[in-house]
């Protein structure tokens, strides 16, 4: 038995039209003389039906009309018909104007203007109708299929903007089952009662929750393409007030470069208020994989929010084997179980260890023999790193040191390190620990054929310690939210920005070059506050207030990505550029960092100080806050 669909078939449309050609040229002569054609006038329409049918039915296949399916037909399909069928109208209205009457066969060859545009009118009429309706059918069988339960029901929505987006979105989602659109809301109150592409404004957003019960939505669209920060934050809030799920339809960046299509909508997220569009680096799967593919792996802080995520997406490239390393056993405990269930046929092997201990790491690496190495175990939180510097000493600058030896002598292939914007003329012990740890690397290239390289990043969206997690549980318990300085601005990423920045700086390692990622803008951290305000629909000063709390010790109001004397330059992939740094006195580092291990291994806070003040990092004296000098006089 046939389905439904086997009379559209592309035979079947060539014959459907044939049809309708015929009939217009037929209804066209006998319109034009009111009357079925006689004599000269029926041998012209004798001789011409079966050169007009063959004429249109040519160009329509030349111009890809019958590649077209009929029950998605669209505008642009509509204005491709209406190009075809002009192209021959005006062939046949060139050939009645510049043939003479007094040529032989003129009387037949040369057909009246009025047929021309009444056989091209009618053509173009039914050529739309019976695709127009072919497209009607359609979406009432999906609506039937729905009723009658031979699918799941289509979820009842309402469209947050009736602009052009908002159009786009809903011409889209006509032949989407998913779907039923119930009408639109937008905040322009001349719009309200209008009625687009046959569906309703049906109030502003204000009123959105009694629209949610009224039209009994499952859920809110937001198509605004090119709404602000600001804007979409207020529209966000505004769902969360009616208690209704939201989505979000892709950028204007993405449907303008056609990476997706408009209805292709997704979640919203904490993202929205960073101010730029998720960076992806382009062609990254196929270049990382193949540098990674079959190759043993290790990651130290394997159990970080960084090194949890960069295993993750390690494991998706095929890696012969992954190592995570951490002295933290719950969150490997926890990582292994995920990798197991997700990967079951990968070889993991989890490792409890502290990277400060040599004698350890040494039967690590003895026993797995790691080719590629991702340094992310490190000390981050600066507050606690001011107050607790020998710690940091230890294991940001012993540990990388020891990993780093290590890396050398068991001839890995490629060794990355993970540091900060922070390790930019630093002004607090953790970013001069980072700052230290890059240098660390560059020093390791004479004395190995390891591919090293460093990547610099700024705040990571949702990891361990970040302002972001912290602003959402001042939020949940009801206020303040505090930011330390209303001029403090920072620079944001999202977790997996990250990751493909260290894959592929570890894809670019060779000489110890350190990395960084087009971030855009900093974002001032008290906006940032307010918009996440919003995002959980309150009003910033009258639901949750917001303190300023003073800067922390060691905490600067910006930080930076690259310092003035190094020098960006570009790498194969369009967002990741390579920092040219000045050179430096090895041995002179060398030797002052071995001081520096050695005295904090003897726990003198105040002589760690003095050393890194003396190392040229841009550590400077007047940077280290009082309450920083008093606490290290004190020992």
């Amino acid at each position: 038995m046939k389905t439904p669909i086997d009379l559209y078939s592309r035979t079947n449309q060539v014959i459907l039209d044939s049809c309708l050609i015929s009939l217009s040229f037929v209804a066209a002569y006998c319109i034009r003389f009111e009357g079925w054609p006689v004599g000269g006038d029926q041998r012209q329409l004798l001789v011409w039906l079966p050169i007009l049918l063959a004429a249109r039915l040519l160009v329509h296949f030349v111009r890809g009309i019958y590649r077209q399916v009929w029950k998605f037909v669209s505008f642009s399909d509509a204005l491709d018909i209406a190009k075809s069928t002009a192209m021959v109208s005006l062939a046949l209205v060139g050939l009645r104007l510049l043939y003479p009457a007094s040529r032989p066969f003129a009387a037949w060859i040369r057909i009246p203007i009025s047929i021309i545009a009444l056989e091209g009118l009618l053509t173009l009429t039914f050529a739309m109708a019976i695709r127009g309706l072919r497209r009607i059918l359609y979406s009432r069988e999906q609506r039937i299929a729905a009723v009658l339960g031979l699918g799941e029901a289509p979820k009842r929505v309402l469209l947050y903007g009736a602009g052009r987006a908002g159009i786009m979105l809903r011409k889209e989602l006509e032949t989407n089952r998913a779907y039923d659109v119930v009408g639109y809301v937008d905040d322009d109150p001349r719009k309200v009662g209008s009625v687009i592409s046959d569906t309703r404004v049906v109030g502003t957003g204000n009123r959105l929750a009694q629209y949610v019960e009224k039209y009994h939505v499952d859920e809110v669209i937001i198509s605004m393409a090119t709404a602000s920060r600001l804007t979409l934050a207020r529209t966000l809030a505004k769902c969360r007030q009616a208690n209704i799920p939201a989505k979000i339809i892709p950028s204007l960046q993405e449907l303008l470069t056609g990476q997706i299509q408009i209805s292709q909508l997704r979640e919203t997220r904490v993202e929205e208020v960073l101010g730029r569009e998720s960076v992806q680096v382009m062609e990254f799967e196929q270049v990382a994989s193949s540098s990674y593919r079959g190759k043993r792996v290790l990651v130290t802080g394997a159990g970080g929010s960084i090194g949890s995520e960069l295993v993750r997406q390690v494991s998706d490239l095929a890696p012969s084997a992954i190592a995570i390393l951490d002295k933290d056993e719950n969150s490997i405990y926890e990582l292994e179980q995920e990798l197991r269930m997700r990967k079951p046929k990968l070889v993991v092997e989890p490792q409890i260890a502290d990277v400060r201990d040599a004698g350890r790491l040494r039967a690590i690496f003895s026993n797995f023999r790691p080719q590629a190495l991702f340094h992310a175990a490190a000390h981050k939180h600066v507050p606690l790193m001011e107050s607790h510097p020998c710690e940091a000493v230890l294991n940001n600058v012993g540990g990388t040191r020891n990993v780093l030896a290590l890396a050398a002598e068991y001839c890995a292939e490629r060794f990355v390190f993970i540091s900060s914007d922070k390790a930019v003329n630093p002004a607090n012990v953790m970013g001069a620990t980072k700052r230290i740890g890059e240098l660390l690397v560059q020093a390791s290239l004479a004395s190995s054929n390891v591919h090293f390289a460093c990547v610099r990043f700024g705040n990571v969206l949702g990891s361990r310690g970040s302002v972001i997690p912290l602003f959402q549980k001042q939020i949940a318990a009801g206020g303040p939210v505090t930011v330390t300085h209303p001029d403090m601005v920072r620079y944001f990423m999202t977790i997996q920005e990250a990751v493909q920045l260290i894959l592929c700086a570890g894809t670019l390692a060779r000489r110890g070059g350190i990395y960084v990622l087009d971030m855009g803008n900093p974002r001032n951290i008290l906006d940032l506050a307010r918009e996440m305000i919003l995002l959980s629909g309150l009003e910033p000063e009258m639901d949750i207030k917001t303190i300023i709390t003073g800067l922390r010790p060691g905490e600067k109001l910006t930080e930076e990505l690259v310092a003035p004397s190094e020098r960006l330059l570009p790498t194969i992939f369009e967002k990741l550029s390579l920092i040219e740094a000045p050179p430096y006195d090895e041995l002179s580092l060398l030797y002052d960092i071995e001081r520096l291990v050695q005295t904090a291994r003897d726990n003198d806070n105040s002589q760690v100080f003095q050393i890194l003040r003396t190392m040229d990092l841009g550590f400077g004296t007047e940077l280290i806050s009082a309450k920083v000098r008093a606490a290290a006089a004190s020992n």
